[in-house]
């Protein structure tokens, strides 16, 4: 994954997403062609460390982050800026 094939904007949303807890990893994939590792590989190298370990930490305890171990269909919202 090169970062520079992403503007910054994009990468900022990307990042948004990935914060976001009903936004699942396939929803990003969907929209931007990366798998979680490389959503992972891009918080790594856009947050700090301290910032990063509590994110995953966040994002490991987390159901709603990938759809087959969601408990429910559709999340309460969805952004625009999803497809």
């Amino acid at each position: 994954m090169k970062l520079s094939n992403f503007e910054p904007q994009i990468i900022d949303r990307i990042i948004e997403m990935a914060w976001e807890d009903r936004t699942p990893f396939e929803a990003i994939e969907a929209q931007f062609g990366l798998q979680e590792k490389q959503v992972i590989a891009l918080m790594r190298q856009q947050m700090k460390p301290s910032s990063f370990r509590m994110w995953r930490e966040r994002v490991t305890k987390r159901k709603t982050k990938h759809l087959n171990k969601r408990e429910f269909v559709a999340g309460r919202f969805k952004s625009q800026n999803q497809k």
